[in-house]
């Protein structure tokens, strides 16, 4: 089996580009659980529904739109926005779940940022808090890149020193500092769900050196990385994990502190598009 959907992202990135009259962006995002708030504070300019998409997954929960939008940020800085995404606990495989990021790739986009809602794990961190990403643990169970590869893609052994770019790192800094938004950074630790941590998992992954933890992000980031793209991640402290929180978990509530600190979020997210580099 190839590890990559390459023929069906070739005929997804036909229908976009072919239906989106906008010049595609080379920045992307995906927005995770509770944070589609994000296309209220730009200008929506374009969309395509995830249904009309040859092989485009759909998504299925709370708080994920399921639209390809394009939005224009500022005077002629537009960017490309998944409104939510694909989850491996959906039942989908890690090649559905990162076939998004192939057709990125196709569509010609440079810079990504993924956003998630994320359990604390570091009894530092506060509920409602935002995270910068700097490194990932995938405890998933799966890789996206299993299977056939073809050299002429991309490394059939991918390095993984900087998973999430430098430069986009101390951007992201730079710009929290400059609007005021508390920010922490750390590690971010991918599982599969759908289940909440146990109390004896959280207590690992913290030994592991996670600071906080959820069921995305990993394998979009991995595929990135395949393609060079390059990659910002944010999380969103909706809960503290099981063992530090002192009530059991509901994903209603996970949305709802996602909602609530989405505008600061979004203020954040689109201050950094603005100021990321121009790509011909």
């Amino acid at each position: 089996m190839d590890n990559i959907l390459f023929n069906e992202a070739t005929i997804a990135t036909e229908y976009i580009n072919q239906h989106f009259k906008e010049d595609i962006p080379t920045t992307a995002v995906i927005l995770g659980s509770g944070l589609g708030n994000f296309t209220q504070i730009v200008r929506v300019l374009e969309t395509i529904k995830y249904q009309d998409i040859p092989s485009f997954p759909q998504s299925h929960v709370v708080g994920h739109k399921g639209n390809l939008t394009i939005a224009e940020v500022a005077d002629g800085k537009t960017v490309l926005i998944m409104e939510g995404r694909f989850h491996y606990y959906e039942g989908y495989t890690p090649q559905q779940v990162t076939f998004p990021i192939t057709v990125f790739h196709l569509l010609g986009i440079k810079n990504l940022i993924v956003s998630n809602a994320a359990g604390g794990i570091n009894p530092k961190f506060n509920v409602g808090e935002l995270m910068i990403i700097n490194d990932h643990i995938n405890l998933v169970g799966a890789h996206p890149l299993r299977g056939k590869n073809n050299e002429h893609i991309g490394p059939r052994f991918l390095d993984q020193t900087e998973p999430y770019s430098y430069e986009l790192i101390d951007l992201a800094k730079k710009i929290g500092n400059e609007l005021g938004i508390p920010h922490q950074e750390g590690v971010y630790i991918g599982v599969s769900g759908p289940t909440y941590e146990s109390k004896a998992e959280i207590k690992a992954f913290g030994l592991m050196g996670a600071d906080a933890v959820g069921m995305s992000t990993v394998f979009e980031v991995i595929m990135a990385n395949y393609y060079k793209i390059n990659v910002l991640g944010i999380s969103s402290i909706t809960n503290m994990a099981t063992g530090i929180a002192k009530t059991k978990h509901e994903h209603s509530s996970v949305v709802n502190i996602a909602n609530m600190v989405s505008d600061k979020f979004s203020r954040w997210v689109k201050e950094i598009i603005i100021h990321l580099p121009n790509y011909t």
